[in-house]
């Protein structure tokens, strides 16, 4: 055994804004995505080839905990890494349960002013049937309403980072055999953690499947996989044209010939929704790849774009994470109880819409400011003689 930990250049590097800033893009895309029948959801990427925001938001989520963790197993040790991870474990774990109470509170209070049976549209009957069963499930993460089933997957990848750590300390590829073992395995057996009243369910974001990309993008931070060069040759042209080859059968080939023969059962149609979202199917993961190196080799010569004024905002999203996150699913969900009383016109679509933005641009604002701990900050001496003669 080599030890626990290689440490890898990659590793102590900076943090690349571009990283803030496609998080920053994702939590819109997300807002968006979850506003229950929003139009603007045709304009979103996942409209346009097999993989969603999901990819991008798991991705990142990949880098940045290995620029997060995984250097702090590499420069702290096993020990204070393993503390550090369990910490952040702690968090998410409190975020989706008070994410998961305060959407309940939202809409059992809508379902009884409006009379409108809004707990079932997101999986709470149960809670409002059988809550002493129900709470219970909910905070063992056995019970995972529609639309806040991504934090319960985030938890359990990141409580598989020590693990990783460990394997790559063997070696590698130790790991990265693991990894794709793992995924193939759910391809082949639908493994999943059982979910909702009875177990009868599983979750949405199967986490032995999504961790393959999540720790994609991990080991490109840890400096296990080599990043690549973000350049105008080859690769790219056989990326570009995979992205678009994608649109046309994305339109064609999933939706038109899954809707109208729901019993065909094509090799690349798998589980209940197109492409295989549950456990991340193959197509989503490449495509997502390709549309990656596209989007950064595109990116690469206009860096100092993300510079510009305009970009600042994306990227304030992207540095506050999760309280965005947080945020934009609760606004999302809210969202939709506020366009079924107005009604979904053009222009009450694109305020809400508009107002949610803003509302996510506040909440990254708010998080930045009481981050900086305002009331630490080292007094002027001007201020220590003021507060000395009061």
């Amino acid at each position: 055994m080599h030890g626990v930990v290689t440490p890898a250049p990659q590793a102590r590097s900076a943090r690349d804004v571009r990283l803030d800033f496609f998080r920053g893009l994702a939590m819109f895309i997300i807002f968006i995505a979850h506003v229950p029948s929003n139009s603007w959801v045709m304009f979103i990427p996942a409209q346009f080839g097999f993989s969603s925001g999901a990819e991008m938001f798991v991705f990142c989520s990949g880098v940045a905990s290995g620029l997060a963790f995984g250097s702090v197993f590499v420069k702290r040790g096993f020990l204070l890494g393993l503390v550090r991870v369990a910490y952040r474990v702690w968090q998410v774990y409190w975020a989706h349960i008070g994410l998961c109470l305060v959407i309940g509170c939202v809409y059992f209070l809508a379902a009884t002013s409006t009379g409108d049976d809004y707990t079932s549209m997101i999986g709470l009957s149960w809670l409002q049937r059988d809550p002493e069963h129900a709470l219970v499930a909910l905070m063992t993460l056995r019970y995972t309403p529609a639309y806040l089933d991504i934090l319960p997957m985030y938890v359990v990848l990141l409580a598989s980072i020590p693990l990783v750590m460990l394997l790559s300390g063997v070696h590698r590829f130790v790991f990265f055999a693991a990894s794709i073992g793992c995924w193939l395995a759910v391809q082949f057996t639908n493994f999943n953690i059982p979910s909702g009243e009875g177990g009868e369910g599983v979750w949405f974001f199967n986490p032995f499947a999504w961790q393959l990309l999540f720790f994609t993008g991990f080991s490109f931070s840890m400096g296990w996989l080599k990043r690549p060069t973000f350049r105008t040759g080859p690769l790219f042209y056989l990326c570009l044209a995979a992205v678009l080859i994608s649109i046309p059968v994305n339109f064609w080939a999933f939706r038109h010939v899954y809707e109208s023969q729901p019993d065909l059962k094509l090799w690349l149609v798998q589980g209940d929704v197109f492409a295989g979202t549950t456990n991340e199917h193959i197509l989503r993961y490449l495509h997502f790849l390709a549309l990656a190196y596209v989007v950064l080799t595109l990116v690469e010569p206009r860096r100092h774009w993300l510079d510009h004024r305009l970009a600042r905002p994306i990227i304030l999203v992207g540095q506050q994470s999760l309280a965005t996150f947080l945020g934009s699913l609760a606004l999302a969900l809210a969202s939709g109880i506020v366009l079924d009383q107005l009604g979904r016109s053009l222009l009450t679509t694109a305020l809400t819409n508009a107002f949610g933005f803003l509302a996510i641009l506040a909440i990254a604002v708010i998080a930045r400011f009481f981050k900086s701990q305002p009331w630490k900050t080292p007094k002027t001496a001007d201020q220590r003689v003021s507060i000395t003669k009061t």
